[in-house]
């Protein structure tokens, strides 16, 4: 692959990469008007945003890790005594969603840029991935440490998974919009992405060098637009004889909220759990968090 040799991908679109010669394998993604659509359901302040605007690239990261398309990979963020005391994202089949609960009163006494333990505390972060093919959830919880949930994110991954792995993010807010970019790269030692991993490595000679090269990266070539995901790559490995590169999903709000999905789930209850729900006008009223939309739901 050459500089000259690719295909843009824009904004909200994942791009999936391996280094055959390192054992190693990639994702680099870029979210513009699909973060803003997100974004925009809450009046959210700066440093909210930002921190919703990381969690978003990294669950997109990790959901294109999935091999099962129906799959669901969600992200959270919890802590009893924080500033923000929930932050939830999920990623299915290149849909993407995410929302934060805080206490705004709380954050305006931390200044502009409040660091993450600031914001959080003492908390843990958990990834849950669901397979829809075969049934199956495993999840992982870590505590929230480091400076950024990025690093918390790798930390789960060498303790949960023993993957070794880099993830960078970079947000943007201009005022034509608010911009967010990452890249993630694992090691699989035992050959390229497909093959059974046998053992791992910290320490492995290849690893040491994929990740010098990735953590290169720099926040303004995470957040340009106008420099295509493709030549980003190109720019970390083009001293390695071989990139192979697949345009992976275009990513899209998600949001699940439906009077139809919801009339299932309460469908669920017992009619006496049900009726204690409705209001005066015996509706129950169902309130979406993503989207922040209100959803009125008559008799079942």
């Amino acid at each position: 692959m050459s500089e000259h040799e690719h295909s843009t991908t824009g904004f909200d679109r994942l791009l999936h990469f391996t280094l055959p010669d390192r054992n190693a394998r990639g994702r680099v993604v870029r979210l513009g008007p699909v973060l803003d659509k997100i974004l925009s359901a809450h009046s959210y302040p700066a440093p909210i945003r930002q921190i919703l605007a990381e969690a978003l690239v990294v669950t997109a990261l990790l959901g294109s890790l999935l091999k099962d398309e129906d799959g669901q990979i969600t992200l959270q963020a919890q802590t009893q005594d924080g500033v923000v005391d929930l932050l939830v994202c999920d990623y299915r089949g290149g849909e993407l969603r995410g929302y934060v609960r805080h206490d705004r009163a709380r954050l305006d006494e931390l200044g502009p840029a409040p660091s993450l333990f600031a914001l959080f505390g003492e908390g843990y972060l958990a990834i849950t991935f669901d397979l829809a093919t075969s049934g199956e959830r495993y999840q992982g919880v870590v505590p929230l440490e480091g400076n950024s949930l990025a690093e918390a994110c790798e930390s789960y991954f060498v303790q949960s998974e023993q993957v070794p792995t880099l993830i960078r993010v970079a947000t943007l807010n201009a005022p034509e919009g608010c911009v967010a970019g990452g890249v993630l790269l694992q090691h699989l030692p035992d050959g390229e992405e497909g093959r059974e991993r046998l053992h791992v490595q910290l320490d492995h000679p290849e690893w040491e060098h994929v990740a010098a090269l990735g953590g290169s990266t720099k926040d303004e070539e995470l957040v340009d637009g106008a420099l295509d995901l493709e030549t980003l790559v190109w720019r970390l490995f083009h001293e390695e004889r071989e990139i192979r590169v697949v345009s992976g999903a275009e990513v899209a709000r998600g949001c699940r909220c439906t009077i139809e999905h919801y009339r299932d789930v309460l469908s669920r209850f017992a009619p006496e759990a049900r009726d204690e729900m409705k209001d005066d006008q015996g509706l129950i009223i169902v309130d979406c968090a993503f989207c922040s939309r209100d959803f009125a739901i008559d008799d079942l």
